[in-house]
């Protein structure tokens, strides 16, 4: 239980970073927010049980905390790019032969004692749409980060993001039933319950694998 709390206020600071950094820029503290995740990174290296991801957590905390002193501007509005292309890494190297099953697949199974072939196919399909969308959105912070203004750049960040991912999830959940009329598909209301309490788990397995 302790753990599902500590990722639910992970995931809410994640959430209000890019108005965090906005505050700060407008403030003159903008350091004050990479500094905070350097901490998060710093102590989710401690316990992760993998060398390479304690590796990785530590030297993104260490550059982190480094950038919040040099180039305070630059590395807060780099961190949002950092986590788009650590969801297309997580979601598209289960898509390696060797890494499976896919992550969606993954997510499928809580749902279906018995997953039907082409259910497994379309799951893999899904896999692969939302590596792509965030690769798109690594390109898009990028852009931002680097042309765009600072209200845009947070509002990309903190707001759209979270609407694309909105209409992308309820799209393809109409689509699925245009798809598989025939299918018992578990209600929305069920499928996110098992998500909630098994995300985390499935996370972690993948980050092993």
């Amino acid at each position: 239980m302790l753990g599902i709390i500590k990722s639910i206020i992970v995931t809410c600071l994640f959430m209000l970073y890019p108005y965090l950094v906005y505050r700060g820029i407008e403030s003159g503290i903008v350091w004050v927010a990479p500094a905070v995740f350097s901490a998060i990174f710093l102590q989710q290296s401690f316990v992760a049980r993998k060398a390479k991801i304690k590796i990785y957590k530590a030297l993104l905390a260490i550059g982190l905390l480094f950038g919040a002193y040099y180039l305070q501007t630059v590395t807060a509005k780099v961190l949002p790019v950092l986590i788009q292309l650590m969801l297309m890494y997580f979601f598209g190297r289960t898509l390696l032969k060797d890494k499976g099953p896919p992550f969606i697949e993954s997510f499928v199974r809580l749902d279906f004692a018995d997953i039907p072939p082409e259910i497994l196919v379309y799951a893999r399909q899904l896999t692969v749409l939302w590596t792509a969308f965030f690769a798109f959105n690594a390109l898009m912070c990028v852009a931002l980060a680097v042309f765009g203004n600072d209200k845009w750049w947070a509002l990309y960040n903190g707001v759209f993001i979270y609407l694309m991912i909105g209409v992308l999830t309820t799209g393809e959940y109409i689509y699925r039933h245009f798809r598989f009329p025939d299918l018992a598909i578990p209600d929305a209301k069920s499928s996110i319950k098992n998500m909630f309490i098994n995300g985390r788990k499935i996370w972690m397995d993948v980050q092993q694998r």
